[in-house]
């Protein structure tokens, strides 16, 4: 069993999984849009979570009509997302031993909506 991350798959196995020419794969890297590991020899290896990030690409392209450069930019917003969604979850984890140790009185409130805290401080 390899790690989600860990680069196994070859080019050629990947356009088969995909259902895509190997010279798209090269295309996706050539824009920048998916980086594989490479070998002693130069050849890719794919990791399964680029083999994710390009089933995504391929919905936003051929059910979405997305073109390359908006894929990008689709892509860096994902990231930023991710990004800021782990520090949320680190900020409400200490916010959560905060209010374990006593430190925030109880009428000050954590209203949970959807994705989103609002934290409410009264004076």
């Amino acid at each position: 069993m390899h790690s989600y991350d860990e680069p196994v798959y070859l080019i050629s196995v990947v356009a088969t999984m995909l259902d895509i020419h190997p010279q798209t794969l090269r295309q996706y890297e050539r824009e920048g849009l998916v980086e594989p590991s490479r070998t002693q020899g130069r050849m890719r290896l794919y990791s399964q979570r680029d083999i994710d990030r390009m089933k995504l690409i391929l919905r936003l392209t051929r059910q979405m009509g997305v073109n390359l450069a908006g894929v990008d930019i689709v892509l860096q917003l994902k990231e930023q997302i991710d990004k800021m969604q782990e520090e949320i979850d680190i900020l409400r984890e200490e916010l959560s031993k905060v209010n374990r140790n006593g430190s925030v009185h109880v009428s000050k409130a954590l209203v949970t909506k959807n994705a989103y805290d609002i934290i409410i401080f009264e004076d």
